[in-house]
């Protein structure tokens, strides 16, 4: 435990997240305060964070070239917004920049347009990796997958194999650095450090991690420099709509970018382009200074409270969690899940309950007790099946029924995850939720919303009205958003 870290830091933090205390309605029509153990998916704002925003928003303009105070001033912060983002990762601003977008999603399929890679290029992912960091490079690369261990870790004796038999084809290691399925944390330095002793450059998926533990690229000589990261600020208390990718240099130098317009010259002709430097050239068009202040304002939260600390709470709040389910019958816990072990991983723990769809039990987990998880197979297919080990008849079975439009059978898990802000309280209630579905005490009658599969109770009308719309609410039963999840 660090010396330093203070108990008394995140129940203050709690207190600082908006929404804590926002009580919802239950199926029975009593109301409870939410418990947001949906974390992966997105987090909610820091109080910090919206305070930063609103105190810049009456300051708001256009960046760069503008010659009003407001367009300068905003220019000055939005550049100052790059700079905190690359100290939160300990990048070296002289020969690396941070990049804004949208998401994770967007920095890894920006950094796929603009690597170099050759017709017989190697991209080495892994079989734990979300999807945002394996289909962007099945059309730009030869993509080859490193097995998981039987209990969903990183089998890097496999890694080490594959790495020697595509060498010296290999131009990039692309590697979640803590899975959003089981929460596993990787030894990306390590990886780095092999990636590079074969000639090839490392990619970090950092979104599940930035929030929880800290990230040091170290220098650039370093062997174990990562040489690009991916983060989004909705997974780190600023879900304003911006992400970040921090890589070299050179890479984004080197051609022209893949989107171009606004902002992203220097000089135009009808005959010549002139393209600006960086970071403007890859970002075109006017950005989104209002989310990369709030992604900025919550890294800067992240690092005063500092991310040995959060990392001590979210070790005790995982093992106090997996405690607590070893009491719950029938229970099976996915990757670790013993208490002593929770330092391994970062606060994601996926569970299925024996005899109970995970369609079901996310559903009265929700509607009955006023908890937020998600099911499903978290934009990592491959991996949730693996960890289910499913024989391949079933796999066949459940991937014919989805290309048919039928997604009421598709296996998955119900995940709990952690943020900072959570206390032992909230998985308390969890468990005692989770007791209760295990005995068979529920008292919701449960129909399949098609196409995705998720459960409904019959003859329950929303009552959103009473919260917030934008205009009155038709529910479409027929309408699906997938099953993937995040």
């Amino acid at each position: 435990m660090s010396s330093s870290f203070d108990p008394g830091q995140f129940a203050a933090l709690r207190k600082g997240v908006v929404g804590i205390d926002r009580e919802v309605p239950l199926l029975d029509g009593t109301m409870v305060p939410y418990v947001n153990l949906d974390n992966a998916a997105t987090t909610p704002p820091l109080r910090e964070v919206v305070e930063t925003v609103e105190r810049f928003l009456p300051h708001y303009s256009s960046v760069h070239r503008g010659s009003g105070f407001k367009s300068r001033l905003s220019t000055v912060v939005y550049d100052q917004a790059h700079d905190i983002i690359g100290r939160f990762v300990r990048a070296d601003l002289d020969t690396n920049t941070v990049i804004f977008g949208k998401n994770t999603t967007e920095a890894i399929n920006k950094l796929s347009y603009r690597l170099n890679l050759s017709p017989d290029a190697v991209v080495l992912t892994t079989q734990l990796e979300h999807h945002s960091n394996d289909l962007p490079w099945r059309d730009r690369a030869n993509v080859v997958h490193v097995k998981s261990t039987p209990d969903g870790r990183l089998d890097e004796a496999d890694f080490d194999r594959l790495l020697a038999r595509y060498s010296p084809h290999v131009a990039l290691v692309t590697v979640t650095a803590a899975s959003n399925v089981s929460g596993f944390v990787q030894p990306i330095h390590r990886l780095a450090r092999k990636a590079h002793q074969a000639g090839a450059r490392i990619l970090v998926d950092a979104a599940q991690l930035v929030a929880h533990r800290e990230l040091d690229m170290r220098s650039d000589d370093d062997p174990e420099h990562l040489d690009s990261v991916a983060m989004s600020g909705h997974k780190m208390y600023a879900p304003f709509g911006t992400g970040a990718l921090v890589g070299p240099q050179e890479v984004f130098l080197s051609s022209g970018p893949e989107y171009s317009g606004g902002g992203t010259v220097d000089v135009v002709t009808l005959d010549e382009v002139q393209w600006t430097g960086l970071p403007d050239r890859e970002e075109p068009g006017s950005p989104n200074i209002i989310g990369a202040i709030a992604m900025a304002a919550a890294a800067k939260s992240l690092m005063d409270l500092g991310m040995e600390n959060v990392r001590t709470h979210e070790d005790e709040l995982i093992a106090h969690t997996l405690l607590r389910f070893q009491s719950i019958p029938g229970i099976q816990v996915y990757g670790e899940s013993n208490p002593n072990r929770s330092g391994e991983k970062v606060g994601v723990v996926p569970f299925n309950v024996a005899g109970l769809s995970h369609f079901l039990v996310a559903a009265i987990l929700g509607y009955e007790h006023g908890i937020g998880v998600r099911n499903g197979r978290f934009c990592a297919h491959p991996y949730v099946v693996h960890l289910l080990d499913l024989p391949k008849w079933e796999q066949e079975a459940w991937q014919r029924h989805a290309v048919d439009g039928d997604e009421t059978s598709l296996p998955g898990m119900v995940r709990a995850s952690l943020g900072c802000y959570n206390n032992e309280d909230d998985i308390d209630r969890l468990a005692e939720a989770l007791q209760m579905i295990a005995r068979g005490e529920y008292s919701g009658d449960y129909v399949a919303h098609q196409p995705g599969g998720d459960l409904i109770p019959t003859a329950y009308e929303e009552p959103f009205a009473d919260f917030f719309l934008l205009e009155p609410y038709e529910p479409a039963l027929e309408v699906g958003h997938g099953a993937c999840g995040n």
